[in-house]
């Protein structure tokens, strides 16, 4: 009986770069990951450490450094090569250095044979991902930006500490631009089943103190106040990263709040932002448009607009 080793290449070792393959180590998702930094010694520090793991894990899984040359085998390429927002500005403001590294990178990884999925988790990530389908010339499925997967977890924790329940309990999706223009679909959040608009109307005393608007303002603070307590984010976007990985892997066909190019959803194009979708071994499998409010219409469109107007100044669109 023969198997493929599961490859995952790691562009970007430094703390979400890092904190991904551990996350993977720990939870037996590939056979192989091979790490690629600008430096080569903290690359190779990085692999050392990792993978002094084993002896703790479920499963073996082989860490070694390497080069865009070894993507060429690699199933999926998870792109977190970048650098971290700086306080009082925005995740826009690193779109210059980011072009500048994904410019030359990528045709680095195509030119190396690599046929597999990209995921993209550097800033701004929704124009990094499409920067990246730009670049790569792959279809839109193998192009996957982490997007609001990390503001949908942190969403469904806020309200857990408020209800309270499970986070895992709790159901719904952080829309649009991983940034300021973000927001919540509240008419598609449940907890326990349960839409939380009902939950409100229905126990105004019990919950009266719950504000929408302040856990979505809190949501889209969360990484900020991360960013300034510790000076970056990366055990949470690596769990992100490494359930997405897992569930291209595994062919889960599970739905998650990813970065994805629409052509024509939600009557969007030529834009990439964060929407629900289907992950499949092919990627993505089908975008999952739902049936938003007029307002969370009005606010997704504002989101790509302001994703596009951004992304206008590199020729992209």
């Amino acid at each position: 009986m023969t198997s493929k080793t599961r490859k995952v290449a790691i562009v970007g070792v430094g703390f979400v770069g890092a904190s991904c393959a551990y996350s993977l180590i720990n939870q037996s998702i590939c056979e192989e990951i091979v790490l690629i930094g600008r430096t080569p010694e903290r690359a190779k520090a990085q692999a050392l450490d990792l993978s002094h793991c084993m002896d703790f894990t479920h499963a073996r899984t082989k860490v070694h450094t390497g080069d865009v040359t070894d993507c060429g085998d690699a199933d999926i390429v998870v792109l977190c090569a970048g650098a971290n927002p700086i306080p009082g500005g925005t995740r826009l403001d690193l779109l210059d250095s980011s072009h500048t590294i994904y410019r030359t990178l990528i045709p680095g990884i195509m030119n190396a044979g690599f046929n597999g999925i990209f995921v993209a988790a550097a800033n701004p990530v929704d124009i990094v991902t499409y920067m990246v389908w730009k670049l790569s010339g792959l279809p839109r499925s193998r192009v996957i930006g982490t997007g609001t997967s990390i503001d949908s977890s942190r969403l469904k924790t806020l309200l857990s500490e408020y209800v309270p329940v499970d986070p895992r309990s709790v159901s719904g999706y952080v829309l649009g631009e991983h940034g300021e223009s973000q927001f919540p679909a509240w008419s598609h959040v449940t907890i326990g089943g349960k839409p939380i608009l009902d939950i409100l109307r229905q126990h105004p005393q019990r919950f009266g103190h719950l504000k929408l608007d302040d856990i979505a303002e809190a949501t889209r603070n969360a990484g900020w106040e991360i960013l300034q307590g510790k000076g970056s984010t990366h055990y949470g976007i690596a769990n992100a990263i490494a359930s997405i990985v897992r569930s291209i892997l595994n062919d889960d066909y599970k739905v998650m709040a990813v970065s994805a190019i629409l052509e024509g959803e939600y009557k969007l194009n030529d834009v990439c932002l964060g929407v629900p979708a289907i992950l499949t071994r092919q990627g993505v499998k089908e975008l999952v448009e739902l049936n938003l409010s007029p307002k969370e219409r009005q606010l997704l469109a504002y989101s790509a607009s302001v994703i596009q107007a951004a992304a206008a100044p590199l020729g992209l669109l």
